[in-house]
């Protein structure tokens, strides 16, 4: 058997996303870096550029943390004494003491119980959200939640599925009393931050529009956030979107691979709920964890930001944010208020979109343009991302470089 009788479907697939300009293309592979220096941050080498230095402008280690000596230090004492690779799933013999220090620092991080670490923020999403739906479940879902929790719905097969608007209060209060009496329970889900855009989700208000309606509803409504995007860049003390709102969710799940700067994924509850999902996920049964060094990297990534540089990282977060918002408008590009370093120019035109990226690869600047339908169409986008690494010099070279686009 071969896959020769595909070859033409797949080829005229590509070609079809590339002659409308959504196709991912080539991926920039990484081959160096340059340190810090003359008040920049540090810059990146490219295969095939290997006489210019990149200024990143994508990526999500929102604090600046994977390259800070403490995190290399605790995960290469950590693989001197436990080797690579954890060597088998966690209930067979991969769970090593410092997954267990891990999961302790994250529960106390975030005021839970109890924590579980995963393989990665997209498995742990995958791996929870079906062990809560049933087929008496009505999911109540927001319509720019992240695509892995819309495969997470389509994996569980609840009774109803409602979208509503994105950030639509008025809607989600109207699809929770339209279903009092017919579902036995209801999962209300979000992310936390939107990857997208940079804005957030209402948690205090969704956390009280459930609880006006959780009589009505023998299981009663679990609230889950994904706040990937929000632990640690987002927040007086950086625990994300739960901290900038005031809402609580029944259970949040976080990434360690963005702002902690290592990888994996987590969920933070209350204890019956993660010794349930300990017995159920099959992401978590059946798939190796991260590495005990990456465990190691994670905690110490925690312990940075509760201390005084941990809030310094967040300070000056927040003042290179508010620098390029404000140099954005000052340029009169089209961008989305708020308080994330998400910071998004709407271009809202694919062909504009994919322009601006080149412009800014010519001036050796790395960005994302996000076109459909990845985002709706019109609001095809550059999604810059701001890191605590980030110099004010370095926001002033990516503004000048936006200035000579237009």
């Amino acid at each position: 058997m071969t896959l020769q009788k595909l070859k033409g479907f797949f080829e005229d697939h590509v070609a079809g996303l590339h002659a409308k300009g959504i196709a991912k293309g080539n991926e920039k592979i990484i081959v160096g870096l340059k340190t810090a220096q003359g008040g920049f941050c540090e810059r990146y080498l490219l295969e095939g550029c290997s006489d210019r230095a990149f200024l990143r402008m994508n990526s999500n280690s929102y604090l600046g943390l994977s390259l800070h000596p403490r995190l290399i230090e605790a995960e290469a004492r950590a693989a001197q004494l436990y080797g690579t690779g954890p060597g088998a799933v966690r209930f067979i013999s991969g769970t090593y003491a410092q997954h267990i220090v891990l999961e302790r620092k994250l529960a106390e991080f975030h005021g839970r119980e109890s924590a579980m670490v995963m393989s990665a923020a997209y498995a742990t999403v995958v791996g929870v959200l079906p062990q809560l739906i049933t087929r008496e479940t009505l999911v109540v879902s927001d319509a720019l939640n992240h695509n892995c929790i819309i495969n997470a719905i389509r994996l569980s097969h609840p009774a109803d599925k409602i979208v509503y608007p994105h950030l639509g209060m008025k809607e989600l209060d109207e699809a929770l009393a339209c279903a009092s009496g017919k579902v036995a329970r209801v999962v209300v889900v979000t992310d936390g931050v939107f990857s997208m855009r940079g804005d957030y989700a209402p948690l205090d208000e969704i956390v009280a529009i459930c609880d006006r309606h959780e009589a009505d509803f023998a299981e009663g409504i679990i609230t889950i956030v994904d706040d990937s995007h929000g632990v640690g860049a987002f927040g007086a003390s950086g625990r994300g979107t739960e901290e900038q709102t005031g809402g609580r969710a029944d259970i949040l799940i976080g990434t360690l691979g963005k702002a902690f700067g290592v990888n994996g994924g987590y969920v933070v509850a209350d204890a019956a709920t993660v010794g349930y999902l300990r017995e159920t996920s099959p992401t978590y049964i059946y798939s190796n964890p991260i590495t005990p060094a990456e465990a190691a990297a994670a905690a110490e990534s925690i312990r940075i930001l509760e201390g005084a540089e941990g809030r310094q990282r967040l300070k000056n977060l927040a003042q290179r944010s508010e620098q390029l918002r404000t140099g954005l408008t000052d340029l009169g590009y089209e961008t989305i208020p708020g308080d994330h370093p998400i910071v998004p120019i709407m271009i809202r035109d694919t062909d504009k979109t994919s322009a601006l990226v080149a412009h800014l690869f010519e001036n050796n600047i790395l960005v994302t343009g996000l076109n459909y339908p990845v985002v709706p169409k019109g609001d095809e986008e550059i999604r810059l991302q701001v890191s605590a690494s980030h110099t004010e010099a370095d926001i002033d070279y990516l503004l000048d470089a936006l200035r000579g686009f237009r």
